[in-house]
């Protein structure tokens, strides 16, 4: 199990968990249900701009886009 699987994992159990947590101190709907999803969404955006995913190797037999500096080739149909 990776990083990002325990990203996803811990969304619905933050949800829950701190909005249940804030309810049973006595705090409103209202409050608990939003302070939950700032933590859900805190590691959401951990995962994507503090240690954001990156792909080591290059899988494609092609380069990106923009990756050359050749124009492409045109072959005629003839």
């Amino acid at each position: 199990m990776n990083y990002y699987d325990l990203v996803l994992a811990s969304i619905p159990v933050l949800l829950i968990g701190v909005a249940g947590l804030l309810l049973v101190a006595g705090a409103n709907v209202t409050t608990a249900v939003p302070l939950a999803a700032l933590t859900s969404i805190g590691v959401i955006g951990h995962a994507l701009f503090i240690r954001s995913p990156v792909d080591t190797e290059h899988r494609s037999e092609h380069p990106p886009l923009g990756g050359h500096n050749k124009p492409p080739r045109f072959e005629s149909a003839d």
